[in-house]
């Protein structure tokens, strides 16, 4: 779609968020508002996306955006029309057609804007916009239309003279509009008596040169929810919830209670796995296939595999491979990374540490910065005692060792493969290979420990 040109109004300033963050970079569903309408263009095969800022948010945004957008500054807030033409003087002859979304209004869906798209061009309109009819409102302006079905005005809640609530078409605020046709016409928008100038001023003064404008149905009525305050923030991020449950739950995901489930648009979740109750997942989660998460459990940013179960625990930026349990009540910090075969039990805190295949850490246990091999066993309430108060420390535990309850591991220290340590021993010292360590501090005992 070389032909086409997305223009972004993010120049708003927001005062009614009442915030010092720009209203655009306002998540919904953990994804910031305006990265909703750049997503929707590059869906839709537009390459090439002009965002207006304005001096206020604009290192904000460019910030979030980077290089994957161009940028066009609007100095004063003086309008629609006078923001889109700041954005297409950059242009250029060969873009045929340009689209343009308010970013405030994050709920528009691709199947709307391609069948906005698709009418547009095979009928050549000279604007086509999404509308949404039906509505009641006494804030939105109404779209006019003339006997055969042609949009012939907007009008906006101040100046209607009807019934105020009375059902409505109202303007979404997106458009489509021939390139050639909008710069000729932008400029000759009269402005407001405050000195603003309307895009949607571009209807009448169309309708009254002869040229086709014409408006196409959104597809969901939700679709024209925009965001000026906060309690309108609430409303559109509970649709945008609901929307990744839905699609979720068709996809062959069970959620048992989607009213007390959260999941954020960054997130996956594989076919027949299970969402129990209170759980909240966010960021760029994966869950694997066959899991069980829930309930009470919040995950974030991290990686489950399949065939896993998170009970009632916390995750951040932490990794679990295949067919791993864990909780209740426990957290796997950033850094942990649980092979597959691991279990985690309950009132387990792990930090920056690697448990390798079938490691097993049944009960309240800290283990900070280490590495943990093959088929250990960590005993109820083991410490790594990783931060000397200046630096912290790594413990190393080799593969089949066996830690005894309470214990101590004062790092820097190694356990060997095929190690014991008796319980409430303070290891202070590598234990070598198959021997027993035992005491406070520990000593090394030289008769090798018969684990059975």
């Amino acid at each position: 779609m070389n032909q086409w040109a997305g223009v972004i109004l993010a120049a708003g300033e927001g005062v009614r968020m009442k915030s010092r963050t720009p209203k655009v970079l306002h998540p919904v569903c953990g994804k910031e508002m305006i990265r909703y309408p750049v997503d929707l263009l590059r869906r839709l095969g537009i390459d090439r996306i002009v965002v207006v800022v304005s001096p206020s948010n604009g290192a904000a945004i460019r910030q979030l955006l980077g290089d994957s957008v161009e940028y066009a500054t609007q100095p004063r807030v003086l309008g629609t029309g006078d923001a889109v033409s700041r954005a297409v003087e950059s242009l250029g002859d060969e873009v045929e057609h340009v689209l343009v979304q308010n970013a405030d209004v994050p709920l528009v869906q691709v199947d709307s804007m391609q069948r906005l798209l698709d009418c547009h061009t095979s009928q050549a309109h000279q604007m086509t916009m999404l509308t949404v009819a039906g509505i009641l409102t006494n804030d939105l302006g109404r779209v006019v239309r003339n006997d055969m079905g042609q949009v012939t005005d907007i009008v906006e809640a101040a100046d209607w003279p009807g019934p105020p609530d009375a059902p409505a078409e109202v303007n979404v605020g997106t458009y489509c509009f021939q390139s050639r046709w909008l710069l000729d016409n932008l400029n000759q928008i009269p402005p407001s008596p405050k000195g603003e100038i309307y895009l949607t001023s571009l209807v009448a003064m169309g309708n009254g040169q002869g040229d086709s404008i014409q408006g196409v149905a959104a597809g969901d009525p939700t679709e024209m929810m925009g965001v000026n305050n906060r309690v309108q923030l609430a409303q559109v991020e509970s649709v945008q919830r609901q929307r990744i449950l839905g699609k979720l739950m068709l996809s062959g995901v069970t959620i048992q209670d989607p009213a007390s489930v959260y999941i954020e648009a960054g997130v996956t979740v594989g076919q027949d796995s299970l969402i129990l109750p209170n759980t909240v997942l966010t960021g760029q989660t994966t869950i694997g296939e066959d899991c069980l998460i829930g309930p009470n459990s919040m995950i974030r940013d991290s990686s489950v595999g399949d065939r896993c179960r998170v009970t009632a625990s916390v995750l951040e930026e932490a990794v679990m491979e295949n067919d791993i349990d864990i909780g209740p009540f426990s957290h796997l910090r950033p850094g942990a990374h649980l092979e597959s075969g691991v279990h985690i039990g309950n009132f387990v805190e792990v930090k920056n540490s690697r448990f390798a295949a079938g490691a097993v850490s049944g009960h309240f246990s800290y283990l900070g910065d280490a590495t943990i091999g093959a088929s250990v066993n960590i005993g109820a309430g083991t410490i790594t005692c990783n931060y000397d108060g200046k630096h912290k420390l790594h413990t190393i535990i080799g593969a089949g060792a066996f830690i005894g309850c309470d214990t101590m591991l004062v790092a820097p220290v190694t356990v060997g493969a095929d190690a014991v340590t008796g319980a409430g021993s303070v290891v202070t010292k590598d234990v070598p290979a198959g021997r027993l360590a035992v005491g406070v501090p520990a000593r090394i005992l030289d008769k090798t420990p018969n684990k059975s």
